[in-house]
């Protein structure tokens, strides 16, 4: 049962705030605690996982961020050292080792971003544009990071993702 989480953000990072707020308020409804854990630099990650470890949370959550996204491979690597189970904000965690992400299909995105150009070319102001959320999301699970950290996926969870790593 997950009772106590920690959240792995870049405070410098617009929109860090209001995500990790946001994180709070979800996680308070459900009756878990967050510990924000603040990564500034690469050379923030073991002092956070040990931070985690130590504060012996359930999970962590990783917040998007350039920091963050550029040491991808490693936060995988120390996942399955301090054996926490991490969910990633971006695909391409949980395809370079990660446990498991849940991110907007960004080719979706830039996809429908090529009809805002085609809008604006055409002559519309981008201030006559309305704003869009991404509509489509994948859910990705890797089985391999799972084994290494001892947990088992249920099966109706991995029947929910659109891709397993094996």
């Amino acid at each position: 049962m997950l009772s106590r989480m920690a959240a792995f953000g870049t405070s410098k990072q617009p929109g860090t705030a209001q995500t990790l707020k946001e994180t709070e308020l979800a996680a308070g409804a459900l009756g878990i605690q967050v510990q924000y854990l603040d990564l500034r630099d690469p050379k923030d990650l073991d002092t956070a996982f040990h931070t985690a470890r130590t504060g012996r949370v359930d999970a962590v959550l990783v917040l998007s961020s350039a920091v963050i996204f550029s040491q991808r491979t490693r936060i995988a690597d120390l996942a399955v050292k301090n054996r926490l189970p991490v969910i990633f904000p971006q695909n391409e965690f949980a395809e370079d080792g990660g446990l498991m992400s849940y991110a907007p299909n960004y080719a979706d995105l830039f996809r429908r971003a090529a009809t805002y150009v085609d809008k604006i070319l055409k002559g519309r102001t981008p201030a006559e544009l309305p704003v869009e959320q991404p509509t489509k999301f994948e859910f990705i699970i890797n089985l391999k990071a799972a084994k290494q950290i001892g947990l088992t996926i249920p099966p109706n969870v991995l029947a929910r993702a659109d891709k397993v790593i094996k």
